[in-house]
């Protein structure tokens, strides 16, 4: 007769031994893998790229105008510099510094030894085990800037999380952004694809934060890529100066598919990013002294047969180790990693590859984490399912970060041993009993009953539970509290920029 379990838990129920932090405070050592000789040379590398090669701002005079009247090489739209003077203009960036929250509970603290991680970016589909795979949606959008609200797991709610395709492009950025500062009071990022845009994510965080408030503090950020090999087109620039121009964050992330957008090395493709990373970095510096710029590094092998990117390979672990130690030593706060997977859908391929991408993100280092959970199909996919999946196992390395391993009196458990008798257990000694409710992470979705328990409960694979734990989720949505003058004020925006901006679906 099937064993029942004694406590079935919960498929939406979010409760945790210990209250969630709103951000990890790493007790964790990094994981530096390169010795001074190998530093010594990844960094003249990018000095070399720097002074020597160059590297190409296309399409924004403005930007090039700056970068002469500071005294760069320019030549054409090529940018020269010498390194001491980039590396000296990157030192003004803060080493870490904080995005505030409209809910200050939940404001997060961004480089030094602080991690934060954030949902997938930029997904135009999205799949759940109900609607297959389908083109992404405004409702979808909803359903998933509420699951990332709710997660304790998730520090941030990021903003693409999947691409609402139908609404017209050139209007979706403003429901976005209402979303996420409406139905979360978690930081989040604004849009960048077009100057307007990037100012309209300016424009409605100073209308829901207040101009004051945003005066003295970062309360949103821009996260842009840029056109790698040693491009920097206007994109980027002109976010830097809508950004920063107004005292907020940038993360610039260079795209490095190794063997097309860089050379087929990690150590060049490191040493690329680096340098095209820190010219930004510069650029930023040059707009306002103290900006708040995150480094960013996405670097991924490729299959050379077939073109197709490829995660959680080796190159790119080993890139996420070099890149976080070359990072702390440049003083920037780094952005790389997150639960990456070429998988289509939540199978054994896509737990490994996570897991691996995942597992040297955290020991790298990594200060802001896009992509921490939902990336399925090589980033062009939203998983429901892998959304609580992956975000049920951040909470794991959260752990392993945040506390480490205690050798305090009480951790060592010397009354234990006085009162267990050899042969004996401890299960129900004082020790066991002061410290059982928290004393081992358990994620949710995990199954750990014996086989007839499972099989009575419905024999659930993981996506089952994930999809179960999801929905309940959502049924126990409350939406933040917000002033009604500030949604109408937001509304009021929303409505005036539509009736400005022409419909356009490219």
């Amino acid at each position: 007769m099937a064993r029942r379990a004694r406590n079935r838990r919960d498929p939406g129920a979010l409760a945790s031994a210990a209250p969630p932090s709103p951000f990890i405070r790493r007790r964790l050592p990094f994981f530096d893998v390169l010795g001074e000789e190998e530093i010594a040379r990844l960094e003249d590398q990018v000095d070399w790229i720097l002074q020597e090669v160059g590297i190409d701002f296309r399409d924004d005079p403005d930007a090039l105008r700056l970068w002469k009247e500071a005294g760069a090489d320019v030549r054409e739209c090529r940018v020269r510099a010498p390194a001491d003077w980039i590396r000296d203009l990157c030192a003004k960036a803060p080493r870490e510094f904080t995005q505030l929250a409209r809910n200050p509970a939940r404001s997060v603290t961004i480089g030094g030894a602080n991690q934060v991680f954030a949902p997938i970016y930029g997904a135009p589909f999205v799949r759940d085990l109900e609607g297959g795979r389908r083109y992404g949606d405004l409702a979808a959008l909803e359903k998933l800037v509420k699951l990332a609200y709710m997660h304790p797991n998730l520090h941030h709610t990021g903003l693409v999380i999947v691409e609402p395709c139908d609404v017209p492009v050139s209007h979706r950025h403003l429901d976005m952004l209402y979303l996420h500062m409406t139905c979360s009071d978690k930081p989040h990022l604004g849009a960048i694809t077009e100057m307007s845009r990037a100012q309209d994510s300016v424009d409605m965080a100073e209308i829901l934060h207040g101009k004051e408030v945003m005066d003295a503090n970062c309360v949103i950020m821009g996260n842009v890529n840029t056109n790698s090999p040693l491009l920097v087109d206007k994109v980027v620039t002109q976010s830097i100066r809508t950004y920063c121009g107004r005292g907020q964050g940038i993360i610039v992330v260079p795209f490095i598919l190794s063997g097309a957008m860089g050379p087929v090395s990690t150590a060049a493709s490191v040493t690329q990013a680096m340098a095209e990373a820190m010219i930004c970095c510069a650029y930023a510096q040059l707009i306002r002294p103290g900006a708040p710029f995150v480094l960013g590094n996405f670097l991924s092998s490729m299959s050379l047969k077939s073109g197709a990117p490829t995660f959680g390979m080796p190159e790119p672990v080993i890139s996420n180790y070099a890149i976080g130690q070359m990072a702390r030593r440049a003083g920037l706060p780094l952005r790389c990693g997150g639960s990456l997977t070429a998988s289509k859908i939540e199978d054994a391929q896509a737990a490994y590859e996570s897991a691996d991408s995942m597992h040297s993100t955290m020991l790298a280092g990594a200060n802001y984490v896009l992509h921490a959970a939902g990336w399925l199909e090589g980033g062009l996919c939203t998983g429901f399912e892998k959304l609580v999946m992956d975000a049920d196992r951040l909470g794991g390395y959260q752990k392993v970060l945040g506390e480490g391993l205690a050798v305090d009196d009480e951790s060592l458990a010397r009354d234990a041993y006085g009162e267990v008798r050899p042969g004996g257990h401890f299960l129900g000694c004082a020790h066991t009993m002061r410290h059982y409710a928290g004393a081992f992470y358990e994620p949710a979705l995990s199954d750990s009953e014996n086989v007839e328990s499972w099989e009575e409960g419905g024999g659930k694979d993981m996506r089952m539970r994930a999809f179960e734990r999801w929905n309940a989720m959502l049924e126990r949505y409350e939406p933040p509290a917000l002033d009604e003058a500030k949604v109408e004020e937001l509304q009021d925006y929303v409505a005036r920029r539509k009736r400005e901006i022409p419909e356009a679906w490219y």
